[in-house]
């Protein structure tokens, strides 16, 4: 059976506008599934909206006979400029999809105890804004949020929020590709050729003999919205006329953040998987439209609108 074409997202953070963006652009590049690697609330103005979206779209929101299957929300439609045959098409294609714990769902439903203070404030704010809504709505963010795991796999690849090692709360970051001993601990508990990151929100491929690629989007002056698509090459992902060797090294491959780039590039980040190809995309988005929103919000700092602009 073939793979289905998934959209990778992550760290969607409350970030509406960059939300909007990269899903328009997803469904228009015809993926078939949704897998979101957690973190989709925090720091950002708008949980329950991101928390909606991601629901219907992995096919998580709650009806009257269990999850309802993936579609696109009403709304959702509305932005993007959807009519009714367009939506009907979409939803015929899409199939269930995954949404992870991040360290920030963890936090929520938890104790934030190692988050700094600017980090603290947000997740004890976006506590009391789940539950600004209709009460059935705040029972279903919270019953999402009380059954997610830290880690999924299908045939070819496995997914969490931080590291194979720690699901959860640990980073994987550029110089840990010149850590021999740190690079063995991070792939030793993996069960699949590749897996599927968040967390830095800093986009990348490392290998297990220590290769790194870094996506060259925004590099060299040239801002390009796709890179690749790149074979990965690595153990389950080859094809029939491309077969990869099974000795072949493993790869961990960072999809970047949605809602808070920290590259240095502002633009919003997220990963197309063909099973075999991976491709980094990075779009342009209303970036002041989603610091407003922010600042709008008295109990989050200011900071973390500020941010966003630099990307860091």
């Amino acid at each position: 059976m073939a793979y289905l074409l998934t959209a990778l997202i992550s760290d969607l953070h409350g970030n509406v506008p960059a939300l909007r963006v990269a899903l328009g652009d997803a469904l228009a590049r015809g993926v078939r599934r949704f897998v979101c690697l957690g973190d989709v609330v925090g720091y950002g103005a708008e949980p329950r909206l991101t928390l909606d979206w991601t629901m219907a779209l992995c096919g998580l929101e709650p009806g009257a006979d269990g999850p309802l299957p993936p579609h696109v929300p009403a709304d959702l439609a509305a932005e993007l400029g959807l009519d009714a045959e367009a939506v009907a098409a979409i939803d015929e294609r899409l199939e269930p999809g995954l949404c992870l714990l991040g360290n920030h769902e963890h936090a929520l439903l938890h104790v934030p105890e190692d988050f700094n203070p600017k980090a603290r404030a947000a997740i004890e704010w976006t506590k009391v804004e789940l539950g600004a809504g209709p009460k059935d709505r705040t029972t279903a963010y919270w019953d999402l949020l009380g059954d997610l795991e830290p880690l999924a796999t299908d045939a070819i690849a496995q997914f969490v929020h931080g590291s194979p090692r720690d699901p959860v709360r640990e980073y994987v970051v550029p110089r840990d590709s010149q850590d021999p001993a740190r690079l063995a601990a991070l792939f030793g508990p993996m069960v699949r050729g590749v897996c599927f990151v968040g967390h830095s929100h800093v986009p990348a491929v490392y290998y297990e003999d220590g290769r790194i690629f870094l996506p060259k989007n925004g590099k060299g002056g040239s801002l390009k919205p796709a890179d690749g698509p790149y074979a990965l090459g690595v153990p389950g992902t080859g094809t029939a006329a491309h077969p990869v060797d099974d000795s072949a090294p493993r790869a961990i491959v960072n999809v970047g953040s949605v809602g808070q780039p920290r590259d240095g590039d502002p633009r919003l980040s997220y990963v197309l998987f063909d099973g075999h190809n991976v491709t980094f995309i990075r779009l342009e988005y209303d970036i002041a439209a989603a610091a407003r929103r922010i600042v709008d919000v008295p109990e989050l700092p200011d900071y973390l609108a500020e941010r966003l602009s630099r990307g860091r």
